[in-house]
């Protein structure tokens, strides 16, 4: 008796999923795209790395829903053969957005799932999501020297500790990670990104209470342009 088609997805094992995730044949050159002005042109290498051909298909989101997107994608919808890839062109209009700082857009790639060969099999669409960054020329500063000019501070609020931490820069910063050391403790900070001249704030439960930000030292890893990590020390404030 044949199995239907929707009882097999349910009935489907982990080690079945991993491997329909594994058998997946998009892979993207980089981690994030920087767009930098005067250019009005960025670009990402797709591959394919599956002896199969494949249909990729790829769009631009404001992180912000109610923003408008300025930017145009060639090609939007794309048959890649196997072993092959293909440059995509991520285009800008040249106006709408802030001259003063950068912006930040998602990118996404979604690896189209082709009709299979066999009945009752499994298919999974895999989607990459990565940042787009803006960046305008004549900014003040450097990409380089933003990590060191963010402030880090604690704050008690309605009984609850928090890490504050503000960016002055007109540059985004991507954290990989952020760790608060008191003597031997460590304490995790989840603080994915704090957007330019903004800032983020995280509760940090675990901290004992009446810590004082002289017991405390930051360190944390900033996300490059390239997708390299730099890892940088920081002091807080009360």
């Amino acid at each position: 008796m044949k199995i239907p088609v929707i009882a097999g997805v349910i009935l489907a094992s982990f080690s079945q999923l991993f491997s329909a995730f594994s058998q997946a044949g998009i892979n993207l050159e980089n981690t994030r795209v920087v767009l930098a002005a005067p250019s009005k042109e960025a670009s990402l290498v797709i591959k394919n790395s599956a002896a199969e051909d494949l249909m990729f298909q790829a769009w631009v989101e404001a992180a912000d829903k109610s923003e408008d997107v300025p930017f145009a994608i060639t090609p939007v919808l794309k048959r890649l053969s196997g072993e092959q890839q293909q440059v995509l062109r991520i285009l800008y209009s040249g106006k709408g957005l802030p001259t003063d700082k950068e912006s930040v857009f998602w990118l996404n790639v979604r690896e189209v799932p082709q009709k299979s060969r066999e009945e009752n099999t499994l298919q999974i669409a895999v989607q990459q999501r990565l940042k787009l960054f803006y960046r305008p020329a004549g900014l003040p500063g450097t990409i380089a020297e933003a990590p060191q000019q963010l402030k880090w501070r604690l704050l008690a609020k309605d009984g609850k500790t928090y890490l504050e931490v503000s960016n002055p820069s007109a540059f985004h910063q991507s954290f990989a990670a952020i760790t608060l050391r008191m003597g031997s403790q460590s304490f995790n900070a989840p603080i994915d990104m704090v957007a330019p001249t903004a800032t983020a704030r995280v509760e940090i439960p675990e901290l004992p209470s009446g810590v004082q930000a002289s017991d405390l030292k930051v360190e944390f890893e900033v996300i490059g342009d390239y997708g390299g990590i730099l890892k940088y020390d920081g002091a807080t404030s009360g």
